[in-house]
């Protein structure tokens, strides 16, 4: 039993490797977990605004004074939100671009962050209310950021990513690297095997 959150992000679709790799995440899951719910979230800059005023209004407005693009935007912020409560597992697809995540994530996470519902200001600071959850995290990039790797200066990728969660309550987040995709098919091809070979040792 459980519910489990997928969110993607690639403008690629099903083509995504990093979509390919959590769907085998899924799969090895779900067989392990007959009874797992799984609810979908594909981010798209049609289906998921960034933060805007008619959403940060709306949240200090009684629901009754809210115009009608103030009770969407919170409508939308709401459900964005209840989708994540009710995970206990969030599986994220994440892209690499321009050694960061795609905008649509970073609306998704502006969202998911709200004072007084995911984490709150306490006397010692700020305290996380996302807890008992597990992220993976599937990481698609074109070159390599691991390791001992010139470039692993450059990604902003996974860092932000884990000070978000870890920032909600959530400190239970693994990492799987899709890394090569741009260097050439042999190397691409790689990769990949060793990404799906990853999240399938994680799901078990």
């Amino acid at each position: 039993m459980g519910t489990l959150l997928f969110v993607s992000s690639s403008l690629m679709g099903d083509k995504s490797q990093s979509r390919q790799v959590a769907a085998d995440y899924i799969a090895a899951a779900r067989a392990a977990n007959p009874g797992l719910t799984v609810v979908e979230r594909h981010l798209t800059p049609d289906n998921i605004p960034h933060l805007g005023m008619d959403a940060l209004a709306g949240l200090g407005a009684t629901p009754d004074a809210r115009t009608p693009a103030q009770a969407a935007a919170v409508k939308l912020a709401d459900t964005i939100i209840e989708e994540v409560e009710a995970a206990d597992t969030i599986v994220l697809a994440v892209p690499m671009y321009n050694f960061s995540v795609p905008s649509t994530l970073k609306a998704w996470l502006d969202h998911v962050a709200r004072a007084g519902r995911t984490f709150k200001y306490t006397a010692n600071g700020p305290e996380g209310q996302l807890k008992n959850k597990r992220v993976i995290v599937v990481e698609s990039r074109g070159g390599f950021y691991t390791g001992d790797s010139p470039a692993k200066a450059m990604d902003f990728q996974e860092p932000y990513l884990r000070a978000f969660f870890g920032f909600v309550g959530i400190t239970d987040v693994s990492f799987v690297q899709v890394e090569g995709q741009a260097i050439g098919p042999d190397v691409a091809a790689k990769g990949l095997a060793a990404a799906k070979s990853a999240v399938t040792k994680l799901a078990a």
